[in-house]
């Protein structure tokens, strides 16, 4: 019922999440992560709000994210009704999907990333999004967006969409955590939050709030 993107960029240490979907909320329902740990995307027709979060617990503890995705899935007897993908602080990915889930279903990785999504059009969801944020050396959030419009304009969710989700992790930033819970056009909607965040006084005082490398930062 959804598909997500979830990349590491080597170069500003930054960790990129979006993700839509035919339903409310996406944001609030699939998308987590923590700097300098990683990212998760739960999802699938019963998605586990505990997974999500598990699995960045294990991934803070530097467990390989193959092996913390089967110790996540295994132990969950409803497992087949969920998609689990993650991505660690260095850019290894790896997901789950169960047999439950409605065709077309299904996860691909790639450099630094990872693609993942459920009740899809066709199979040509997933390589659309990674081709649309791999396009041109943009900013993070431009390539997720790029890689968000680009598997609907391949087919994306079967149904349509009703929400979309954006969150960018850097030790040097503050957290762009960007949410439309409910829109008939939440990609646009998306894509406009997304350019008011990165101008004017929003953007100046984003810029002055404490990170991870410097949480005694303020305004002076």
């Amino acid at each position: 019922m959804t598909y997500s993107i979830l990349v590491f960029d080597p170069e500003t240490k930054q960790l990129g999440a979006a993700a839509a979907t035919g339903s409310l909320c996406v944001g609030g329902w699939v998308l987590r992560g923590r700097v300098n740990v990683g990212l998760s995307a739960s999802q699938g027709a019963a998605p586990s709000t505990f997974w999500r979060d598990d699995i960045l617990d294990l991934l803070d503890q530097n467990i390989p994210v193959e092996t913390a995705i089967k110790a996540i899935t295994d132990a969950d007897m409803g497992r087949e009704s969920r998609q689990l993908a993650a991505l660690d602080s260095h850019g290894n990915g790896a997901a789950f999907t169960g047999n439950k889930n409605m065709p077309i279903a299904h996860a691909s990785t790639f450099e630094n990333g990872i693609v993942s999504g459920n009740l899809l059009d066709n199979e040509n969801v997933v390589p659309a999004a990674i081709a649309g944020f791999k396009e041109g050396n943009r900013h993070m959030g431009e390539r997720l967006l790029s890689a968000l419009h680009a598997a609907q304009e391949a087919g994306g969710d079967s149904r349509g969409l009703l929400s979309g989700a954006m969150l960018i992790l850097s030790p040097n930033e503050a957290p762009l955590d960007l949410r439309i819970d409910y829109s008939e056009k939440p990609l646009t909607d998306l894509t406009a939050l997304y350019e008011r965040a990165m101008t004017g006084e929003y953007r100046d005082w984003h810029l002055t709030v404490p990170t991870m490398n410097n949480k005694e930062r303020g305004i002076d």
